[in-house]
């Protein structure tokens, strides 16, 4: 839905689930579906004591921005949420947060894994591992298989 803006945070500080849909639902009578994704930070069996997530303040809000925008042009929502953290995160905590809200579920299920597809695939983060036995691990590659989802998302003639 055009003139939706869409709320875009990167912080380092923890995020409310439910907090979050309340503060985008509240006192809307046109929204008939919320859909969230939240991603979490795993253990990776054991060996991960924390991934640490970097990015250039300023840029990655704006690409994510510019996502979200593009969201809100393909799908009609009354309403978008993406939250993403930065600096180290112990397996458990939250990672990311999106939740889009639409008249009808299928543009809301269709936006969130849109977007999550890009953040998983082109968002500007850098992550690194930190091991449970204190060595420091690696920087994390993308993964093909993320690529291909975000592939799926191309307009015609891109």
């Amino acid at each position: 839905m055009a003139g939706v803006v869409p709320a875009i945070r990167i912080q380092r500080e923890d995020f409310d689930i439910a907090a979050e849909i309340a503060g985008l639902t509240r006192a809307r009578s046109d929204i008939g579906a919320v859909v969230t994704f939240s991603g979490l930070c795993r253990d990776e069996r054991g060996a991960l004591s924390a991934l640490e997530l970097e990015h250039y303040p300023g840029m990655a809000e704006a690409e994510i921005g510019r996502i979200a925008a593009e969201a809100t042009e393909r799908w009609p929502l009354q309403g978008l949420t993406v939250i993403h953290r930065h600096g180290k995160i112990a397996p458990g905590e939250n990672i990311v947060l999106v939740v889009a809200a639409s008249s009808h579920r299928q543009a809301a299920f269709e936006a969130a894994n849109f977007l999550m597809d890009y953040l998983k695939s082109r968002a500007p983060f850098w992550k690194k591992e930190h091991r449970a036995d204190g060595t420091e691990g690696g920087w994390v590659e993308a993964k093909e298989a993320d690529d291909r989802a975000a592939d799926r998302w191309k307009k015609q003639g891109e």
